[in-house]
């Protein structure tokens, strides 16, 4: 009966961790899943390249990036789509307000920018399903970058 008891109880100690260990797994691929839509890292860096190809020629937008170091700002958007699509990078640049803060961006010049993120997410063929999840991602940062 003993070792009954405890072959029952090595059983659902076992099964409790492979649960454990599965739903772990199954949340970090939920919590990825963005991630791996854009490309990872590498389909990211390729996205953000087009994106600010087709910001510098938007005539809506160019002129606020004339004086911008647009090698850095690549680097910055492609840690920043990283880390917010759920993947392994780490956001390095300034916080939202002070990056933007002398900029004086308005609504439209904010939905410029939005625009021409999906038009680089649909060069590289993303579903519109991780393009509207990494919008909505961004999204609540027009509080702190839109400031007239």
């Amino acid at each position: 009966m003993k070792k009954f008891k405890y072959s029952v109880a090595a059983m659902l100690l076992t099964f409790s961790a492979l649960g454990l260990i599965t739903s772990h797994s199954q949340a970090q691929s939920m919590s990825d899943a963005v991630y791996r839509g854009l490309g990872e890292k590498t389909g990211i860096s390729k996205i953000v390249a087009d994106f600010l190809a087709v910001v510098t020629n938007d005539q809506r937008i160019s002129a606020a990036f004339a004086e911008t170091d647009m090698e850095r700002l690549a680097l910055m958007l492609t840690e920043q789509f990283c880390e917010l699509s759920g993947g392994p990078c780490k956001y390095s640049g300034k916080d939202m307000t002070s990056a933007h803060q002398s900029m004086k961006i308005n609504n439209a010049q904010f939905n410029a920018l939005a625009e021409d993120l999906q038009i680089a997410m649909e060069k590289h063929q993303i579903a519109s399903s991780v393009q509207n999840k990494l919008i909505a991602k961004l999204a609540p940062m027009q509080r702190h970058i839109v400031t007239r």
